[in-house]
């Protein structure tokens, strides 16, 4: 998993990519490809 500052470009990379928040944190996750895992904050 990266640690990103922007998840816009993460979300980019593969169309599965979905934008979750969980104790206030952003994560990007694709049950697809779990490769593309991304956190910010």
């Amino acid at each position: 998993m990266k640690v990103l500052n922007s998840l816009k470009s993460a979300k980019k990379r593969d169309r599965a990519c979905r934008i979750v928040r969980r104790r206030g944190r952003v994560y990007v996750i694709n049950k697809k490809n779990p490769r593309f895992k991304a956190r910010q904050g």
